[in-house]
């Protein structure tokens, strides 16, 4: 059986991953291995027989899928993270992960741990493949094209406590400080819809109007002698009129303040002449186009209210970039919601699809920028590699989001899915390849690769904690999302959820993934170079 799967690549690769799969979905304790027990079933595979290893366009296929894919999905967000005030908590997660590489240093010196090793140990601390993918890469191109399998070894041994400990973590503090969640989310400014009786003696813009919710607010209805349209930035309200305020519940209390009261009636309720619709944004036409662009209003009588991408809900602005694979709740005449379907594309077949042309053009210019090699003081050199070079196009032309007709995103259940497919591959031809190491390492050397690792993870998760709640204030729900992001890890994610019983930890999450996916892909080479 084993000859018959050794000169079966294929075979060997799915045997690995569906094997993978089933042991990822076993749950000790709540604790799951996820998709990276792939990598455990491959150091299996290959520990049992030397063998059973994959061929490296396996590993380095799925590595460029992974990175490619989660640079253009982060370009976006990296850039505008500058922009908003998640800029406190990316800060925080930034000096984590630099407190989490000094920590490295100093136990690696005391233990006695390679350079290697170092790199690998710092990214299953911190459970984040991607920067395991940059060493492997950055190390292969050192040392002539060779398969680096000590960083993958540590990397084997620090993960799962990795999970484990941020958990604990978690449930220590919310215990310790005694955390009310629903106390935190009541005090929170959820998303509110209101309608609002104008009461203003002189007749004022939408646009002025909404300027008093300094949060940002949208109007979607108003009521005006008894029609009821979608109003334009220049639409005046006079007396009498009800409008529709929607945003956040401080800034839609301000506007109800300046222009008179709640109304007794609720625009949204009434269905007759103005209706909405929730749409899908497949049309590469209006992907990585803002609304404002679109100008809905003037040209349709229309206008989309609302952005749910991913899992998230959102309030839509001029200034919100539409991508492939959103949902826009648009309101308008019942006659034009058929002209807004059109305008969207509204296909669900069609975010199965990919542009070949960018996509491929894409991955090339990574693969190109990779290759080019970066003169050092000294006579030495630099290649970005595999993974950095996809990295840095991904986030570039991820924020571009489109250049003329050429649609660089990629629709978001696609990316999802070559994500996962990416990262599969990667962990499967890595572990083959390591096994023999990770068997030898285990038996000598492990026990101080885990002791270290578990110091650094714990308290680098108590240390978020802490400094996050007890010194900046931020909100608990919030917090702990933040740090699964710091950790880039979805079962942190998931415990947190769970926790706080809302979506709060999803914000959090969100807002700081991209900052502690790139910093910890670079510091982890950065850790290499100079501990090697």
């Amino acid at each position: 059986m084993i000859e018959l799967v050794a000169e079966k690549p294929l075979l060997l690769l799915f045997l690995v991953t569906g094997v993978g799969y089933v042991l990822g979905k076993l749950k000790v304790g709540g604790f799951s291995l996820g998709i990276s027990a792939v990598l455990f079933a491959g150091l299996a595979a290959s520990a049992i027989d030397a063998r059973l290893k994959l061929p490296e366009i396996v590993y380095e296929l799925g590595l460029v899928l992974f990175v490619y894919t989660i640079a253009v999905a982060s370009g976006p967000g990296f850039v505008s993270t500058l922009k908003r005030r998640g800029v406190r908590v990316n800060l925080l997660v930034l000096s984590m992960i630099v407190l989490a590489f000094g920590l490295i240093i100093a136990g690696s010196a005391i233990a006695g741990i390679s350079g290697e090793r170092s790199s690998g140990l710092f990214a299953g601390a911190l459970t984040n493949t991607p920067a395991l993918a940059g060493v492997v890469e950055h190390l292969k191109h050192v040392d002539g094209g060779v398969l680096a399998t000590e960083p993958v070894v540590a990397f084997s041994l620090a993960y799962p406590w990795g999970v484990i400990g941020p958990l604990l973590a978690i449930f220590i503090a919310q215990r310790w400080w005694r955390i009310d969640y629903a106390k935190e989310s009541s005090a929170r400014e959820p998303t509110l819809s209101r309608s609002v009786l104008v009461e203003l003696e002189e007749p004022i813009s939408v646009a002025a109007a909404s300027r008093r919710g300094d949060k940002g607010v949208v109007f979607s209805r108003v009521r005006h002698q008894g029609e009821l349209t979608v109003p334009e930035p220049e639409t005046m309200l006079a007396r009498g009129d009800v409008v529709n305020v929607l945003g956040p519940s401080d800034a839609v209390e301000r506007v109800t303040s300046f222009l008179g009261s709640e109304s007794s009636e609720f625009l949204p309720d009434d269905r007759h002449g103005l209706d909405f619709r929730r749409m899908f944004v497949s049309r590469r036409e209006v992907v990585g186009r803002t609304v404002g662009e679109l100008d809905l209003p003037h040209r349709h009588g229309a206008m989309v209210t609302r952005v749910r991408r991913g899992d998230v809900d959102m309030v839509a602005h001029d200034d919100t970039v539409l991508e492939s694979g959103d949902r826009v709740r648009v309101v308008g005449p019942r006659e034009r919601l058929g002209d807004m379907s059109a305008l969207f594309g509204d296909s669900y077949r069609a975010l199965a699809e990919i542009d070949i042309l960018t996509f491929s053009v894409g991955i090339a210019l990574g693969l190109l920028l990779g290759s080019i090699s970066i003169p050092l003081p000294g006579g030495a050199s630099l290649e970005l590699g595999l993974a950095g070079g996809s990295l840095i196009v991904g986030l570039i032309v991820g924020a571009i989001g489109r250049t003329g007709p050429f649609v660089w995103q990629l629709p978001y259940s696609t990316a999802i899915t070559l994500r996962q497919f990416g990262v599969v591959l990667f962990l499967a031809g890595i572990g083959t390849r390591a096994g023999d190491t990770f068997a030898t390492t285990l038996r000598n050397e492990g026990l101080d690769i885990i002791v270290v690792g578990v110091f650094i993870t714990t308290l680098t998760s108590l240390a978020m904690l802490i400094v996050g709640h007890r010194v900046l204030g931020v909100p608990m729900g919030y917090l702990i999302g933040a740090l699964a992001g710091l950790l880039t890890q979805p079962a942190v994610l998931a415990y947190a959820t769970e926790q706080a019983g809302e979506e709060l930890p999803n914000l959090g999450y969100a807002a700081v993934y991209p900052m502690a996916m790139i910093s910890k892909i670079i510091l982890a080479q950065v850790l290499v170079i100079l501990l090697t």
